[in-house]
């Protein structure tokens, strides 16, 4: 019953709220129209109609004139955006160096397929069940990578790794050149791989404390008997790298370790950065990397 009398109340504050508000509205209506009355009058006509057939053309150059465009305010308009599209420019081509990963930080323990599926239970369902529930498991996570690889071109990924755990990858930046970063991988576990990402420019600065702005981690438990690999990363929220970047970087990552397609261009390029040798050239890297059959 109290919560019936409140509600009772509060309509009748809402109703005479909104009457009043129309009482006002008629009120100015009527003043309006009394002054156009009073303008028809000194014009010498009969009524309001009279004086909107008279001042109609009138009314339409007014009209024309007030849609016109300010071209001071147009130009204001046009360089404010573009001081804002150079700015932008400028945030992309500057290289967030983020601070190194602490010395003495504890080293957290890596995740298996477990972390994130029921291996035991995963067993017993059918390769495309098991590739629709790691889908799912992921999809609406942010800023979160994850792919299905076949298990043949992964041995091929993992011979390449083993043996060139080490790479740099160009990043295509507007039109005025690219931003290197560099790949690094790691075999934590005899069921699960890493490959990590991040600037060229951090990593000389940090070295092996610099702090990865993409990590990928590649588990192996149902590399035999589904003959697939399962694959789930992140990317750094801190980082200021597009997921577009990003996944075009995983994209190079499989391209240049022979995940996707077969080039011995880019093995050989892959190769003679392991060693060292002179065959390793910045031009032909970018090339490959950013040519597409």
């Amino acid at each position: 019953m109290m919560l019936t009398r409140t509600l009772l109340r509060t309509n009748r504050r809402v109703i005479c709220s909104a009457f009043g508000r129309r009482l006002n509205h008629n009120d100015a209506l009527s003043k309006y129209r009394e002054k156009l009355a009073q303008k028809a009058k000194e014009l010498g006509l009969n009524d309001v109609n009279e004086l909107k057939t008279k001042l109609k053309d009138e009314i339409e150059e007014k009209k024309k004139e007030f849609s016109k465009i300010d071209p001071l305010q147009e130009l204001e308009e046009y360089e404010r955006r573009q001081a804002e599209e150079r700015q932008r420019d400028q945030d992309s081509k500057t290289i967030n160096v983020r601070n190194p990963i602490a010395k003495d930080a504890p080293q957290a323990p890596y995740k298996t397929m477990n972390s994130y599926v029921d291996v035991e239970k995963a067993k017993d369902l059918p390769r495309k069940e098991l590739e629709f529930l790691w889908r799912a498991r992921f999809q609406n996570k942010e800023r979160s990578l994850h792919a299905v690889v076949d298990s043949v071109q992964f041995s091929t990924m993992y011979a390449n790794a083993f043996k060139n755990p080490s790479f740099i990858l160009p990043l295509p930046k507007n039109e005025e050149g690219y931003e290197m970063h560099f790949v690094q991988w790691s075999f934590v576990g005899p069921k699960t791989t890493h490959c990590m990402l991040t600037t060229v420019a951090e990593y000389k600065l940090h070295k092996e404390y610099a702090k990865p702005h993409t990590s990928l981690m590649f588990h192996q438990e149902f590399a035999e008997d589904k003959e697939v690999v399962l694959m789930n990363g992140t990317v750094e929220t801190e980082s200021s790298l597009t997921m577009d970047e990003a996944q075009l970087l995983v994209l190079n990552v499989q391209r240049f370790y022979g995940g996707i397609g077969k080039s011995d261009r880019k093995l050989e390029l892959l190769r003679a950065f392991t060693t060292g040798d002179q065959e390793f050239n910045m031009e032909d890297l970018i090339k490959e990397a950013t040519t597409f059959e």
